[in-house]
């Protein structure tokens, strides 16, 4: 497909050019780019797939930048990116230094927040609307959410706001394709299908008001008077909407699909004064066959085979280590409870799901709720397991502190894709935890680099350590172990000469790293040890012991400087009384950008290279 039509697209303004029955080619173009493109880079495919109709619906409606569009997660952005100007840079989606795969507002005018979290769109976007009517400004402000986050509390306490303000330029587009990253939990998935079936209701209405307002002089009289005798009408004969009971109001469910009709009832939104929620439903996937049939799997992915949509066998990694150990756990613990927040299938918790229903609990898009939530169950003598991604743990700062070490119960969190991620870059990088794990007070926080030493970790935070663990393990495989390797389950290892006057302190996935990085030091004849920590918050008293004697300490960490271990490492000795010269490689005050992990491991001189490096100037 040579893509003619989306070639010529330069800025949105350029997709309201386009004659109405040319947009079906335009949707195919832009679905060849989307699979051909993530075919090569990996990334989010399904929920891109399913969005193509309704962005170019957007984009025909609305007058962006000076209409706000805001992205909800930003797992859909890929079309919005085609049709922003961006189709000659598409082949650099996620890859270092190029594109991200969420919006990215240093990239164009046309994103207007990072993307990369969920549930917050509609707060964004009635902030814009608020500030709109402050300025007396008459454009809109959009945002775009999917059903999944609608299990994310913070949606309501948008809505709840957003019901108050009468006036304000808001149009909230949910779109619906049943399917989140792991199924939809709760009561408003089973609500959201209930309304799918009243769309006779709202077959009409968004052209009908825009014509009648159209009339002069009287036309907005009357188009008003219709809203509310249709209003009344509709709700004698249906129970109240939940959206409308929020003071927001309801059109839907629409075809997301169908351009026309999605232009028609957008339009007719604008119309509406006040709030109001346009209700689309979408089939994941769509018009890719394999990623239709299997919308969890083409979530997000990896290169795969273009033509039959073959995805490569999965590797061996700590998520589906965990979750297996957890499993084999479980057997033998009946007081083990597993605790996800939608992300069953991402943090290996699927087998578990399966096996013991009654103990797993997906609170849906509610991190916040999951720590109290397992504070509860606690209480009651079971022991939960939360785990959770490092980025989405970022929002439970507050919990952390008053439902989880505050309380001293037992509790397991199990930081997922701790430290770097790569292609994802900015928003999902877990390079923060270790530094708030530290602001907290009884907590203990291990750092494992091997799946042995992942099921050490875990053994002993469900038997020999009163009150809450953290358990925090990186995305991928665990790294090259050396021959004379052994997992001695202690606090932390000393490698090397226990009186050498040089030490690398380090721990997790950079171990690996560090332990080249002293073999070859070691053979151009610089005498040094490793101090390797398995637990990192609080700081292991011995492992200070063992650097009494030490004159220079390089400390090599994958997380943020400030407040990190090492920052913590360096102040336990200044309160040992000890002040051998410090260096500390971490990542500085930044957010760290999309790129592969080695690459960003030299970037940042993390890699074994580096460290030499680091050590050679410093000698």
């Amino acid at each position: 497909m040579n893509h003619e039509i989306l070639r010529g697209i330069k800025t949105p303004g350029d997709v309201k050019k386009i004659d109405e029955k040319m947009l079906p080619l335009l949707a195919e173009e832009v679905r060849d780019t989307i699979i051909s493109t993530v075919s090569k880079t990996g990334g989010h495919l399904a929920s891109n797939l399913g969005a193509v109709e309704l962005t170019i619906a957007i984009h025909k409606v609305f007058n962006s930048p000076d209409d706000k569009i805001i992205w909800d997660v930003g797992h859909q952005v890929y079309t919005h990116k085609l049709l922003t100007g961006r189709y000659e840079e598409f082949a650099t989606l996620r890859q270092e230094g190029g594109i991200s795969g969420f919006s990215r507002p240093n990239e164009s005018e046309h994103d207007i927040v990072y993307s990369g979290h969920s549930s917050v769109s509609i707060s964004t976007a009635l902030g814009i609307a608020a500030a709109n009517k402050v300025n007396g400004k008459k454009d809109y402000a959009v945002a775009v959410i999917g059903d999944g986050a609608l299990t994310g509390g913070l949606v309501y306490e948008a809505l709840n706001n957003a019901g108050r303000m009468k006036d304000a330029r808001l149009i909230i587009i949910l779109n619906d394709n049943g399917m989140s990253i792991s199924k939809n939990v709760g009561h408003l998935a089973k609500r959201l299908a209930k309304m799918r079936s009243r769309s006779g209701y709202y077959k009409l209405k968004a052209v009908t008001e825009k014509i009648v307002s159209k009339i002069p002089f009287v036309g907005k009289k009357i188009a008003d008077e219709i809203f509310r005798i249709k209003t009344n009408v509709k709700n004698m004969m249906y129970q109240s909407n939940f959206f409308e009971d929020m003071g927001v109001t309801y059109m839907g469910p629409i075809d997301g699909h169908d351009i026309p009709q999605l232009c028609n009832a957008l339009e007719g939104a604008k119309i509406i004064d006040g709030p109001v929620l346009v209700h689309v439903n979408t089939v994941k996937g769509k018009g890719y066959e394999p990623a239709e049939n299997n919308p969890s799997d083409f979530h997000g992915v990896p290169a795969f085979d273009y033509v039959d949509g073959a995805l490569p066998e999965p590797k061996e990694n700590f998520s589906e280590h965990f979750g297996e150990f957890l499993f084999n756990q479980a057997a033998k613990d009946k007081r083990i409870c597993a605790i996800t927040a939608a992300m069953s299938l991402g943090t290996g918790l699927k087998k578990f799901s399966e096996k013991y229903p009654d103990r797993f609990f997906d609170v849906g898009i509610a991190e916040e709720h999951a720590v109290p939530f397992a504070l509860g169950v606690s209480k009651s003598n079971m022991v939960p397991v939360f785990v959770v991604y490092s980025t989405f743990l970022q929002r439970c700062y507050d919990q952390l502190l008053h439902d989880c070490a505050l309380q001293q119960s037992k509790m397991i969190i199990a930081v997922d894709r701790a430290g770097v991620v790569g292609d994802d870059g900015e928003t999902h990088n877990g390079i923060y935890d270790t530094a708030f794990f530290n602001g907290i007070p009884n907590i203990t926080v291990y750092s494992p680099t091997y799946y042995a030493e992942l099921n050490n970790a875990f053994v002993n935070a469900l038997y020999h350590v009163e009150g809450p663990c953290v358990i925090r393990y990186p995305r991928g495989a665990e790294p090259e172990m050396p021959e004379d390797y052994v997992c001695s389950g202690n606090s932390f290892d000393v490698f090397g000469d226990e009186n050498a006057e040089i030490a690398i302190v380090t721990y997790g996935r950079i171990f690996g790293e560090s332990y080249k990085a002293y073999k070859r030091l070691k053979s151009e004849g610089i005498n040094l040890k490793i101090i390797k920590l398995n637990v990192v918050v609080p700081i292991p008293e011995e492992a200070i012991n063992a650097i009494r004697n030490v004159r220079k300490v390089f400390m090599f960490e994958e997380g943020v400087k400030s407040g990190g271990v090492g920052e913590s490492f360096a102040s336990v000795m200044l309160e040992n009384k000890l002040d051998p010269e410090f260096y500390l490689t971490a990542f500085p005050d930044c957010f760290v950008k999309q790129g592969k992990t080695e690459s960003i491991f030299k970037q940042y001189k993390l890699d074994c290279d580096g460290m030499i490096s680091t050590v050679k100037e410093n000698l």
